[in-house]
């Protein structure tokens, strides 16, 4: 007796509506994840905007929305008041508001292994290093953490501290007033010395990066932060969204005219020459010695106390806080 063919359309038609059932339509929503930088969404941001148009966040299954930020506090108190889901927030804001309110946001991965603070000054001065800022006008702005912090290079530099003259002035006049020699140094962080020696080249000057961790000012800066709520309960969606920052991050290594090129469709007033030169300085900072031996993403303990006791001193903050409370890892990819 032969088999009956009866069953056959039946199964094909199972077939045709299982996937149907499996198509587009029944795959799993992205998750929905707003992430605030930490200020203007200049070429040290290309990784960020560059790496949401080409996908890497939606290779995670995660529907991505970036937002500029307003300064590291600002970001830390989206974050903590759920305006923002992640962020990016340098670590010293982030302690500073933990040890003194408590603030439910965590670092979830480190970025920047050193900070970028720097002092710029032009060739022409003859300044090469901090101690020959003695008795020279420095340009700041009001709560700069560049002063804030310049007592500990100082210390480290063999600078007087006291020998150096501050000048208020606002953040826009800075550069301008650092090239027509109205003031004698300028703090920026020194990723942005690309754009800014431009401008002083087109005047006939040029800008020299005074580092202050070529002191050995070392400290721990920008990282991703997000909420302690959202450590604890979705592990799984923090994972995948370090996994994709560091797809970007290592994407734009690689590629940084093309990360710039994606950066400046979204951001068009950014000039492609001025992302390059920022996101190739800003890079330095992410791949080095020190994430070489840590691993990506992650620190060592005698970095984060050195961290805490700057950002304790400048804020006068009880030295004795475990800054590791502001601090959570675990779903760093390895």
């Amino acid at each position: 007796m032969g088999r009956s063919t009866t069953n056959r359309p039946l199964t094909f038609t199972a077939l045709a509506a299982l996937a149907l059932l499996a198509g587009p339509g029944a795959a799993a929503a992205a998750d929905k994840v707003h992430f605030q930088t930490d200020w203007i969404p200049s070429g040290e941001h290309a990784m960020y905007y560059g790496g949401w148009t080409k996908g890497f966040w939606k290779e995670q299954g995660i529907d991505i929305n970036i937002t500029r930020g307003y300064g590291s506090g600002d970001t830390v108190t989206k974050i903590a008041t759920g305006a923002a889901d992640f962020g990016v927030a340098d670590i010293g804001a982030l302690l500073t508001a933990k040890a003194r309110t408590g603030v439910p946001v965590k670092t979830a991965m480190f970025l920047y292994t050193h900070s970028p603070h720097s002092l710029f000054v032009l060739k022409s001065s003859g300044i090469t290093d901090f101690k020959g800022l003695e008795g020279k006008k420095i340009g700041i702005t009001p709560g700069n953490s560049h002063k804030v912090y310049f007592p500990k290079v100082a210390e480290r530099a063999g600078t007087d501290p006291d020998k150096i003259v501050w000048s208020m002035t606002d953040g826009a006049a800075m550069a301008p007033l650092l090239i027509s020699k109205r003031i004698d140094a300028a703090p920026f962080y020194s990723m942005h010395h690309y754009y800014q020696n431009k401008a002083a080249k087109a005047a006939g000057e040029e800008i020299v990066v005074l580092p202050f961790e070529k002191v050995g000012f070392a400290i721990y800066a920008a990282s991703i932060v997000t909420t302690e709520k959202m450590l604890s309960e979705k592990p799984d969606l923090v994972k995948r969204f370090l996994t994709a920052t560091q797809n970007a991050f290592k994407w734009a290594k690689a590629n940084p005219e093309e990360a710039c090129k994606l950066h400046v469709e979204r951001v068009p007033e950014v000039a492609l020459d001025d992302c390059v030169g920022s996101i190739t300085a800003t890079l330095d900072f992410i791949f080095n010695d020190h994430s070489g031996k840590t691993g990506l993403g992650l620190y060592d303990d005698e970095r984060l106390g050195f961290t805490w006791e700057a950002v304790a001193a400048a804020q006068e903050l009880d030295k004795s806080w475990d800054p590791k409370q502001a601090v959570d890892v675990s779903q760093v990819p390895r």
